[in-house]
């Protein structure tokens, strides 16, 4: 069965970040991820790990001025100095919070024109992370993610995801499978986690178009995809990253509907 972890950056909008940690535990969530802890001392962060026995799946590396539009800086030509200092502070949260996935967030394509140069800077400071993340047992993940969400994001597909891995050739640079986007982008979900599932290092859900509960109610069939996971053998965890069409805990119905069978 796969093992889900809540992503509170999107589950629980109706209490508080911090108290949404004992609302994911109170739910039957053994883990949680979420965007970005940096806004709270890591010590905090384990407090609330700690107080409700969960376990801390993944956050992201600083992407940047996240308020000004910035999705992620490891691609962009001239901040290298800042991509490696985020990613020092990311490695840092991640020994005291006990996650061993840190995402680092592609960033934006201004034109096609410049994606030879930002490819050549994003393989470099892939390279970097995951050498640097490797002497501590840490997997990078990069994650392809839709034009529509996101405009302009450097990496959209799968293909080009896993053939960025296969380019560094660092054992813990990983692929986030996150079949929201991969539906969106591509679709054939099914066929895309059989062909790269010795490259795919975290995976995440949501309903599709509206990025709502994984439930009947999207064009997803997501109990035959819960079961391919399970004979494919994954063993991470399955991050929830949706938006709750109401109270979160009364949509979790899926979820429970599935652990009952």
């Amino acid at each position: 069965m796969p093992r889900f972890a809540a992503n509170l950056s999107m589950l629980y909008p109706e209490h508080d970040f911090l108290d949404r940690f004992a609302a994911a535990a109170a739910d039957g969530f053994q883990a949680v991820e979420y965007l970005f802890p940096y806004d709270y001392s890591a010590q905090q962060l384990k407090q609330r790990l700690d107080d409700n026995g969960l376990v801390q799946a993944l956050f992201n590396a600083p992407p940047g001025n996240w308020a000004a539009g910035e999705r992620g800086v490891v691609s962009l030509p001239g901040r290298e100095a800042e991509f490696r200092e985020g990613f020092d502070q990311a490695l840092e949260y991640a020994a005291i919070l006990g996650n061993d996935r840190i995402h680092v967030m592609a960033g934006l394509l201004a034109s096609e024109a410049a994606r030879a140069r930002h490819h050549a800077t994003y393989l470099e400071n892939l390279s970097h992370a995951a050498t640097q993340a490797a002497k501590v047992g840490v997997t990078v993940l990069l994650e392809p993610i839709n034009t529509r969400d996101m405009p302009g994001f450097f990496l959209n597909q799968q293909d080009q995801a896993q053939a960025v891995c296969k380019a560094v050739g660092m054992a813990n640079l990983k692929v986030q499978f996150d079949i929201y986007h991969c539906q969106i982008v591509e679709g054939d979900v099914a066929t895309k986690l059989r062909r790269d599932f010795a490259g795919i290092g975290h995976i995440q859900i949501a309903g599709v178009p509206d990025r709502h509960e994984p439930d009947l109610h999207n064009e997803l069939n997501y109990p035959y995809l819960f079961e391919l996971i399970d004979q494919l053998g994954y063993n991470g965890w399955v991050g929830c990253e949706y938006r709750p069409r109401g109270n979160t805990s009364e949509g979790l119905q899926w979820m429970r509907d599935w652990q009952a069978r």
